[in-house]
């Protein structure tokens, strides 16, 4: 990873931050291709489009914890339709969205050093149907390791008829929830990166809640556009450039899992409190009181009286376990934090009022591709670490540069422990700066 010569240049004019150039060929082309449908209204051109829910999800077979049909016929079934848009001002959006992203990427590169490969580069402008397959996959991939352990259990019990009915009911219950968890956020979440998917990582605009909430804040729109990409592309620069990630986040969440000592009822009951929880956050919450953050406290999870898979988490390779996931995490999303504050001021003239009105609603709008499990798992309930995370980078960068900060990315043993994110220099100890 080398950082390039070409700095951000602060405060480009809006016309050239997000404005979309489009040749005739490759319009041609895009006509050619079949069009995504955001909502009715919005039409896009995506470089990939997502399969049906008859294809994707067409057999559950063995994995009897969620039934990812009755999922996915819950979630677009509940999904609020998007805003009034005319059909020329949608694909002006969908457009200006994919620019955005084109910018988004120049930016976080120059001020990051890090590089993403061409092949990792999709940008895909959806409609909430799309948003809500998209994180089916996501979280059928991020669930493997608990079906595996219910597998595994299951084994060396005997089968019959009413444990199989039993199975059916309980998926299809932990299916309808997650659906509706999935409805509530697919008319909310704004943009997303995901690294899990099949052919490698993508980056997710939400256009119809894009242009829904920049209505609704009053704020300029490339400016919004702009200033939404960033955070995401920080997510994308980060697995496209450190290409071991992916298969590090997901082994930690297997090595969790292997170490948790659960019955599949156990597990099922679990997994429905934790969605309910996460959809209903302030259910027992006082009148007036607002509404608790997905990123939950330890003090929220005592409160609701609920509890998680973690609650399971007794034995010191358990807490091993737990510790490095959770680790990894609070850098990931601190170092995204970092990264959009530091480049937004550069870059979108007005962020400081997209800041402060964007404060007022933030609760609404964050979700990342692991949320849910990590509600499932409990980890949310060290989510401090999104806070310590970016005290963590500054601080880092702050003594060694970005480069010096960059040799975080160089293999699994070069990433912060728990204990190193409290105390940064002690990560700067272990990891000394190379000497030329």
């Amino acid at each position: 990873m080398r950082l390039p010569s070409n700095r951000i240049q602060p405060h480009r004019t809006r016309a050239r931050v997000c404005q979309a150039q489009v040749s005739p060929t490759r319009a041609a082309s895009r006509r050619n291709r079949p069009p995504d449908v955001i909502n009715a209204t919005f039409r896009t051109c995506s470089q990939t489009f997502f399969p049906s829910e008859r294809d994707t999800l067409n057999s559950v077979e063995n994995d009897e914890l969620i039934d990812w049909q009755v999922a996915g016929a819950t979630a677009r079934g509940l999904a609020r339709p998007g805003p009034a848009v005319s059909r020329a001002g949608a694909d002006r959006a969908v457009a200006e969205l994919r620019a955005c992203a084109v910018a988004a990427e120049e930016h976080v590169r120059a001020f990051t050093g890090l590089e993403v490969p061409a092949a990792d580069r999709p940008v895909l402008v959806v409609d909430s149907h799309s948003w809500v397959n998209a994180n089916l996959d996501v979280m059928r991939t991020l669930s493997s390791p608990l079906v595996e352990k219910v597998r595994q259990y299951r084994e060396g019990v005997p089968s019959g008829a009413l444990r199989s009915t039993a199975n059916t009911v309980g998926a299809k219950l932990t299916g309808a929830e997650v659906g509706s968890v999935l409805a509530f956020f697919s008319t909310r979440v704004l943009g997303q990166y995901d690294p899990f998917g099949a052919d490698g990582g993508r980056l997710l605009l939400v256009a119809p809640n894009i242009v829904r909430v920049e209505r609704e804040l009053g704020v300029h729109p490339p400016d919004f556009r702009l200033w939404v990409c960033l955070h995401e592309e920080a997510h994308r620069a980060q697995f496209g450039a450190v290409p071991w990630l992916r298969d590090h986040l997901l082994d930690g969440l297997a090595a969790l899992v292997a170490e948790l000592d659960l019955e599949p009822a156990q597990l099922a009951v679990r997994m429905r409190e934790a969605i309910r929880r996460y959809a209903r956050p302030d259910e027992r919450a006082p009148a007036g009181a607002p509404a608790e953050r997905v990123d939950s406290e330890p003090s929220a999870v005592t409160r609701t009286g609920r509890r998680s898979l973690l609650d399971l988490v007794r034995t010191p390779e358990q807490r091993a376990a737990m510790d490095r996931l959770t680790a990894v995490m609070t850098l990931l999303e601190g170092h995204a934090t970092y990264v959009m504050d530091g480049v937004g001021p550069l870059v979108v003239p007005s962020v400081a009022e997209i800041s402060r009105e964007f404060a007022r609603r933030r609760n609404t709008h964050r979700i990342r591709p692991d949320a849910l499990l990590r509600k499932v798992l409990g980890l949310d309930a060290k989510m401090r670490q999104y806070r310590d995370g970016e005290r963590f980078v500054r601080s880092v960068v702050g003594e060694v540069g970005m480069d010096g900060f960059n040799r975080i990315w160089t293999s699994p043993n070069t990433l912060p422990t728990m204990a190193e994110i409290a105390q940064p220099a002690a990560w700067v100890r272990r990891v000394p700066l190379r000497r030329g």
